[in-house]
């Protein structure tokens, strides 16, 4: 069980408790933070409250988590696409529409699933039994190079470089639009939507530091190719940050056009390219490339047209 104590400041004064639950925990429902309010999980000033107690400057909340109940996650014997392997790190291209952990809703067929049947019990524990040797991810419609961890020294080595933004993680896009520049920066904090909470946005009040450079390689006019080489690695950084600057991801249906402009398009053009960090063993610097998958290249050759 996770505790967490947190006291309201002068902006959430007189809020509801859920709403106030919710601004703190953004990974958690409103009604499961309300499911908790009513089981006596949460106290002020050491009393149960309801959902519509407003809290105060001088209130200290009390939230205990419980621990989620955690399905079986089983290995499957789906083929992994391997660009390198070792015996403290394996580099996957992952393929599209495949998620990489379970997650209310995918408990099979996820890159997870996957790595448990390929590295039997080598996989490290520090994420748990939810995301053994996961370090990263990427989105289940993004392509692309990921590192899974084989024991726990990799991942608490590949885990301080993702702290220290030292990891390589260059990615290609296609975005709407014909882009001013031929390379920018886009910075802006990247938090969850202020009214939907299945989005992140560009949020200045909880957000967390997000970068994103950007390079033109190729102009369609309509469309542009681009490269994006991450400085941070939030929730979908790329997608978000390319959006707030008028160029959304082509097929990016939830920070884009709702109508796909190529009707094949499973999802955003959004491919994980370049991923290179510091080998947790030999402290040498390692770099590997995924190949472009071939829904990209097609749409590229098609655009080229």
């Amino acid at each position: 069980m996770e505790i967490y104590t947190f006291t309201p400041d002068e902006e959430q004064k007189n809020l509801r408790i859920d709403k106030f639950l919710s601004e703190q925990l953004p990974d958690q429902s409103r009604s499961y933070l309300q499911k908790l309010l009513k089981e006596g999980n949460v106290t002020v000033n050491e009393k149960t409250v309801k959902a519509n107690y407003k809290v105060q400057l001088s209130d200290t909340v009390k939230l205990e988590l419980p621990e989620p109940e955690c399905p079986d996650i089983l290995p499957e014997d789906i083929p992994l696409d391997i660009l390198y392997e070792d015996e403290d790190v394996l580099i996957i291209n992952k393929s599209k529409g495949m998620v990489v952990h379970p997650s209310a809703g995918h408990y099979t067929h996820t890159v997870v699933n996957a790595v448990m049947f390929h590295c039997k019990e080598h996989l490290s524990g520090i994420n748990g039994v939810m995301r053994p040797g996961i370090v990263h991810r990427i989105d289940m419609d993004t392509t692309g190079a990921i590192v899974i961890c084989k024991n726990d020294m990799a991942h608490q080595s590949l885990a301080d470089q993702l702290k220290e933004h030292s990891i390589t993680r260059k990615y290609r896009a296609l975005v709407h639009g014909n882009l001013k520049e031929d390379e920018g920066t886009v910075e802006g904090p990247i938090g969850r939507h202020a009214t939907d909470r299945k989005k992140m946005a560009i949020n200045y009040k909880n957000g967390k530091p997000a970068v994103t450079h950007y390079k033109v390689l190729e102009r369609f006019g309509a469309y542009t190719f681009i490269e994006c080489q991450l400085e941070t690695g939030r929730t979908h950084q790329i997608r978000v940050h390319m959006a707030s600057i008028g160029h959304p991801l082509v097929g990016d249906i939830t920070y884009g056009p709702a109508k796909c402009p190529f009707k094949h398009l499973q999802g955003q053009c959004l491919h994980a390219m370049v991923l290179g960090f510091v080998h947790p063993r030999t402290n040498e610097y390692i770099e590997f490339s995924a190949p472009l998958p071939e829904y990209f290249t097609d749409l590229l050759e098609n655009l080229r047209k």
